[in-house]
C-alpha cells in the first residue's frame, strides 16, 4: 500500500484506537498507555490489512488493536515502544514545533516525511504514539458534553461482537446452536429443546451456564 493511504488510513481509524482502550478504563493502566499500545495496534493492522480478502478494514483491525492491548496487561503494563520511534517521535515533536512557530500552521505529514528524509508511513506512526489521548467526554465553553472522535455505528460495537464471535466459535456445535436459535432467532426455550433433541429444563440450565460463561469471558 502506498504510504500515503497508510497515513490516511491511520488517522480516519484513531476512533477504534480510542474505543478499544476504552474498553479497559480503570483496569490499572493509565488510558495514555492503552492508547499508545493501541496505536502500534492500529499500524500494524494498516500495514498487514489485505483489501483482496473482502473483509472491512475496521473488522480486521479491532482484534489487531484488542490484542497489543491485552499484550500491555501480560507484560505488566509496560508500552513497549522501540527505541526508534521513541527517538523519531521527539524529531517529529520538535520539528512540528519549529514550522508551527516559523508558518504558524500544522505541517503535514508529508512535510515532516520530507524535511526529516523519513517515510511518511513512519512518521504517521510517530504521532500516533505521541499524540496525547483526546478526552471522549470534554465538555464544551457551554458545559455540554460532546464526543470528540466520531466513530461510525458499526464500528462503536465491533469490539464487542467479534470478541463474541471469537467465543461462540470455541463452543460445541451443540451450545452454540442453542445461542443461535435462542438470541439470533429469537426462539422460545421450548422451540429450542425440541430442536436440540432436549428438555426445556435442559435448555434452561445449559442456557444459564453458557450465559455466564460468556460474560466472564468478555469481561477478561
Amino acid at each position: 500500500m502506498p504510504e500515503q493511504e497508510i497515513r490516511l488510513r491511520a488517522e480516519d481509524n484513531l476512533g477504534l484506537v480510542h474505543h478499544c482502550a476504552n474498553r479497559f478504563r480503570g483496569r490499572g493502566i493509565e488510558y495514555d498507555d492503552l492508547y499508545s499500545v493501541g496505536c502500534i495496534g492500529l499500524m500494524k493492522a494498516v500495514r498487514a490489512f489485505d483489501e483482496t480478502r473482502g473483509v472491512k478494514f475496521s473488522t480486521y483491525a479491532v482484534p489487531v488493536i484488542l490484542g497489543e492491548i491485552k499484550r500491555l496487561f501480560r507484560d505488566g503494563g509496560a508500552v513497549k515502544v522501540s527505541r526508534t520511534t521513541k527517538e523519531l517521535s521527539l524529531r517529529v515533536v520538535r520539528e512540528r514545533d519549529k514550522i508551527r512557530a516559523q508558518t504558524g500552521q500544522e505541517p503535514t505529514v508529508r512535510q515532516l516525511a520530507e524535511l526529516m528524509d523519513v517515510s511518511e508511513a513512519d512518521i504517521a506512526e510517530a504521532i500516533c504514539v505521541s499524540r496525547p489521548p483526546v478526552s471522549l467526554t470534554e465538555s464544551n465553553e457551554e458545559g455540554e458534553s460532546q464526543l470528540d472522535i466520531p466513530v461510525p455505528a458499526p464500528d462503536v460495537e465491533i469490539g464487542d461482537i467479534l470478541a463474541l464471535r471469537q467465543i461462540l466459535d470455541t463452543l460445541e456445535e451443540r451450545d452454540r446452536l442453542l445461542i443461535y436459535y435462542r438470541y439470533y432467532k429469537n426462539c422460545t426455550q421450548t422451540n429450542t429443546a425440541k430442536l436440540l433433541g432436549m428438555t426445556q429444563v435442559q435448555v434452561s440450565r445449559r442456557e444459564k451456564k453458557l450465559l455466564l460463561m460468556m460474560r466472564g469471558e468478555l469481561l477478561q
